[in-house]
């Protein structure tokens, strides 16, 4: 079973609730890995399941009608918007469904758009949103919500190590540390917008 099939659906199994077991080598890269984030102040560490977990229990908090401090999503747009990111690595399906940028575009982008995504800096209020992130239907909360904590665990569960050296659609190779700043600023962006 595919990863993407089950995040859509309505119901994550187990395995992807919660971390699964990995190898010790597996854990020792991690650990290393966590080791480095911790010099960094200001970012949380998604790669660390209490974080991951607060971030949920925030997610969890979203009713349909929370309003946003600042924007013009509903809570529900909201969560499919901040779910793109992870649909990048959660959807084997995404690099055949997505065009990658041209050369030129992508180098654009990764010479002055990536250390504004991927920076520690937070992003400003009403920045603005590429046009393949802009979700203007309707969605329903519940879909949306179960969708991204799939992903968020999904992450999670994967570890640091699997992010550190993988390529991003836009912006070519990350460092776990820069995948980790792309999703956790994007999430703490979007749950401060809704007060949560």
């Amino acid at each position: 079973m595919r990863v993407a099939d089950d995040v859509k659906g309505i119901d994550m199994p187990e395995k992807f609730r919660r971390p699964g077991r990995k190898s010790s080598a597996a854990r020792d890269r991690d650990v290393a890995l966590l080791a480095r984030f911790s010099h960094h102040t200001g970012m949380d560490n998604i790669f660390d399941r209490r974080v991951s977990d607060a971030h949920i229990a925030r997610i969890n908090r979203l009713r349909a009608d929370t309003k946003p401090l600042w924007g013009k999503m509903n809570a529900a747009q909201m969560l499919a918007h901040v779910a793109k990111p992870y649909e990048m690595v959660c959807d084997p399906d995404y690099a055949r469904t997505h065009k990658r940028p041209p050369v030129i575009v992508r180098f654009l982008l990764k010479t002055f758009l990536k250390p504004i995504v991927v920076g520690e800096k937070p992003y400003a209020k009403n920045s603005r949103t590429a046009p393949e992130f802009i979700v203007a239907d309707e969605r329903d909360i519940e879909v949306e919500r179960r969708r991204l904590i799939g992903y968020i665990n999904q992450v999670q569960a994967w570890g640091a190590s699997h992010f550190d050296g993988k390529d991003n659609h836009s912006f070519g190779v990350m460092t776990a540390q820069e995948w980790n700043n792309l999703f956790a600023k994007h999430l703490e962006h979007h749950l401060t917008q809704f007060g949560v």
